[in-house]
């Protein structure tokens, strides 16, 4: 991620991101005017509000970095193999229209209920047209990407060992704060797909 995004991405206040979304009661009462994305992640982590820090964080992410952070869980969840987490990864290194449409097709094969699944619906709800490219444009809403974020994060946290789940998030929500600071990039991980 490039300075100027993550200073955009970090410029928002909690409380605008926390609209964006149904937040939990508690996560609602510690949301206070004036914190940073930063500062209540940090709450969030700290009170073990995990699933509320994964929604947050996939809000506050940009487009391409939250489908990143998905991709970068569900890989480390079930591995590389799924052409759904490919298609998704294909698409944050060359976001074209080509690439976001291949996502929703393998996402599709996949299924939702999948952490690939998810960051492939992700990949294909992150703009252009929902509809089919031969007909009128029904444009994404604007959070269904992240929807598809977390979705991915959720369920890759608890698709092998449900048990630790909770030591998935702290690690989830730990790459999550390396994408939002810049220093995991889809550019700098040696992966086939990422060059």
């Amino acid at each position: 991620m490039g300075t100027s995004t993550a200073t955009k991405a970090l410029a928002r206040t909690a409380t605008e991101i926390g609209k964006l979304f149904p937040l939990g009661d508690e996560a609602k009462r510690l949301l206070r005017d004036g914190l940073t994305v930063r500062q209540y992640l940090d709450v969030l982590v700290e009170r073990h509000l995990s699933v509320d820090a994964v929604r947050f964080l996939a809000h506050a992410l940009p487009r391409r970095e939250g489908v990143w952070w998905a991709c970068l869980c569900a890989r480390g969840a079930t591995g590389n193999g799924s052409p759904a987490l490919q298609a998704a990864e294909r698409w944050v290194a060359d976001p074209s229209e080509a690439n976001r449409r291949a996502a929703q097709a393998a996402a599709v094969d996949a299924g939702p209920g999948t952490p690939a699944g998810c960051a492939a619906l992700a990949a294909f709800w992150s703009g252009g047209s929902l509809a089919p490219a031969n007909v009128p444009a029904v444009p994404p809403g604007e959070t269904l990407t992240a929807q598809g974020v977390a979705g991915a994060i959720l369920l890759a946290a608890v698709a092998t060992e449900p048990h630790r789940a909770p030591d998935r998030y702290r690690e989830f929500l730990s790459r999550g704060l390396e994408v939002l600071g810049g220093s995991s990039r889809w550019k700098d991980v040696t992966h086939p797909l990422a060059r």
